[in-house]
């Protein structure tokens, strides 16, 4: 009865509780269950393994769906709000969201007066005082007056107490009365300028987590655009009103600025439905005509648009003074036929758009290349949110693959498959040594290219690894080597061993190919890629490298061949060298007609290829018949 239950608990049972979602409580039921069936020490350590392992796996996938359960309710406000033309529905409609996307007691907004020289209270959901209501807020006293001086965000856990700020008595009484604690705001900022604060608050001492500041962040970003949207569309209605003997110019402003809203919808859209920045750059190359390129934060071309041949060009040493002053002013600046705006998320620079400009280029032209440069951004986030994710994931996937011994097998090929990775499959273990400086962009280009073959990529024992489906080590060595050198400042070294295939293979890859590594350096080829096969006995020299695979890889024809048949093709060969390759002496030496050893080493040119006798071949085949017979085989 003991040993029925006992097998009932099994480090698969995780599995199901993973897969139903199970509360966290649930997975010590097993543990607990094998426990009072008298389960032993040994067995218990692999369930408390694997139900540790099982919870981690738990909480990634847990912050995985909040991330993208928020990165979802941020594309839809894009694009409610890019439907909204009134700017007081546009502001309700802010709030509203940033109550929903941050879960805050109160979220309230305030805009600039730029008459009065101050920041007032202007809408406000969850808000329950009067006094608080109407609020207005002299430049840097406050925690928003502060925000709207400085343009930067402020969190804080007890803002009461918090001696950060210039308490005033109107502000904190307003603060007092709806009972606020912990507040965090961010700016809204269009181009180099604050309109407003975007806040949210709570009646209790919590902090605020970074990625909450992040998100409402991301929000105050594309709320300042949409602001932006509804006051121009407010100062259109207004001029139809009152300039109607200019009728035509309202009429070619108001479709200026519809355009304008016509692109920024198509942009959310694209974004919502999953568009990339090819298909971003293509929208914007369409709406303003002439080409447009997509540069890095390196200045390296991710995407083209149109004729893109001039931006292209130009997207060099040239632009980067034209990227640093569109960072600078927040506004796209203009040099000859280029148009250049800084792509960029908060402080830290992701890149440009350079467009080559058609005549005439206008203001609203203008505002359509800084919009698309914040939807970029915005894209660019969200992808590099699902490639952390993806890297952690597969990063710690790969070092468990790697290590040794290798532990729970079965737990690890369900693991790869949730990834899209099938380890019965035959896999490449790559090993790349690069330049600290250089491993940041490095890992990048490992993961990109590990996603785009199906395999992982990682860090293991302070190298980049990446496992990559595939029988030609060499080829898989080249690819690696091509694709992660670009724009790095230093030698990249690219070691790869296998094909293997099953999950304990991969860790005696991952040696194979570091074996490989060390030969290089040894060699003096940094900077090289090649394969633990490419290097045949000098792996063995200098890498410390299996003398029996070594010898497998220069023989292996004729061992295989004298099994299967019962010659002696070996012996001849191994004589024929102790003979000085003289075929005369060499018959006598084994009692044979020349005729017959000619006829000998005319198959063995057949199984191991006509350069067999040349002289680095037949140095590592003699290399590996020393090694047959001092091995004794």
């Amino acid at each position: 009865m003991l040993g029925a239950m006992s097998a009932l608990a099994t480090p698969s049972v995780f599995l199901d509780l993973l897969a139903r979602d199970a509360a966290a409580i649930e997975y010590d039921g097993p543990v607990v269950a094998a426990r009072v069936a008298g389960a032993g020490a040994e067995e218990l350590a692999g369930l408390e393994t694997a139900k540790r392992v099982a919870l981690e796996v738990r909480a990634t996938l847990a912050r995985s769906r909040r991330r993208e359960a928020e990165l979802v309710a941020l594309f839809e406000t894009a694009g409610d709000l890019a439907a909204l033309r009134d700017l007081d529905a546009v502001l309700k409609a802010i709030v509203t969201r940033a109550h929903t996307l941050i879960g805050a007691d109160v979220t309230y907004l305030t805009l600039d007066d730029p008459d009065r020289g101050d920041t007032y209270m202007r809408v406000t959901h969850g808000s329950v005082s009067a006094r608080f209501q109407s609020l207005r807020l002299e430049m840097g006293t406050g925690l928003g007056g502060l925000v709207a001086q400085t343009a930067k965000p402020y969190v804080t856990s007890d803002y009461p107490h918090d001696s950060r700020f210039r308490h005033t008595n109107e502000i904190d009484q307003g603060v007092g009365e709806e009972g606020l604690i912990a507040i965090l705001g961010v700016p809204l900022v269009l181009g180099s300028r604050v309109i407003g604060v975007l806040f949210a608050a709570n009646r209790t001492a919590r902090p605020f987590a970074r990625h909450e500041i992040t998100l409402l962040g991301s929000l105050a970003a594309h709320a300042a655009v949409a602001i932006d949207n509804a006051r121009l569309l407010q100062k259109t209605r207004d001029a139809l009103s009152e300039l109607r003997s200019a009728n035509e110019l309202v009429r070619a402003h108001s479709a200026a600025v519809e355009r304008a809203a016509a692109v920024h919808d198509k942009l959310a859209d694209l974004v919502l439905r999953g568009g990339d920045v090819e298909g971003i750059a293509g929208v914007v190359a369409e709406a303003l005509g002439g080409g447009l390129a997509v540069v890095d934060a390196d200045g390296m071309v991710t995407a083209v648009a149109g004729d893109a041949a001039g931006p292209a060009a130009g997207a060099g040493a040239s632009s980067s003074e034209l990227v640093a002053t569109s960072a600078a002013t927040g506004h796209a600046v203009r040099s000859g036929d280029l148009v250049v705006a800084a792509v960029a998320a908060a402080a830290e620079p992701l890149g440009a758009l350079i467009l080559s400009a058609p005549e005439p280029f206008s203001d609203v032209d203008q505002r359509i290349l800084e919009r698309a440069a914040l939807v970029v951004a915005l894209r660019l986030l969200m992808r590099r949110s699902e490639a952390e994710a993806a890297e952690r994931l597969g990063g710690d996937l790969l070092d468990d693959l790697l290590a040794v011994p290798v532990r729970h097998t079965s737990t690890l090929a369900e693991r790869a498959r949730r990834v899209g990775v099938d380890l019965d499959r035959p896999h490449i273990v790559v090993a790349a040594d690069a330049a600290p400086a250089d491993r940041p962009r490095a890992h990048f280009a490992a993961g990109r290219l590990a996603k785009s073959e199906g395999g992982l990529a990682g860090s293991h024992e302070g190298r980049i690894v990446l496992l990559l489906p595939g029988d030609d080590p060499s080829g898989a060595a080249q690819r690696v080597l091509t694709a992660l050198r670009a724009g790095l400042g230093n030698p990249l070294t690219v070691g790869a061993g296998g094909p293997k295939a099953g999950v304990a293979a991969y860790a005696e890859a991952h040696a194979e190919a570091v074996r490989c590594l060390s030969a290089l350096h040894a060699l003096g080829r940094d900077g090289c890629a090649a394969a633990h096969s490419d290097l045949g006995f000098l792996a063995l020299v200098l890498g410390g490298g299996d003398p029996g695979a070594v010898m497998r890889d220069a023989l292996g024809p004729l061992i295989d061949y004298d099994a299967k048949r019962g010659t002696d093709l070996l012996g001849t060969v191994e004589q024929y060298f102790a003979c000085g390759r003289s075929l005369g002496r060499t018959g006598e030496a084994l009692h044979i007609h020349v005729n017959t050893v000619t006829q000998r080493l005319d198959r063995t040119a057949r199984l191991l290829g006509g350069d067999w006798q040349e002289p680095g071949r037949s140095l590592e085949i003699q290399l590996a018949l020393q090694i047959r017979r001092v091995m004794g085989l």
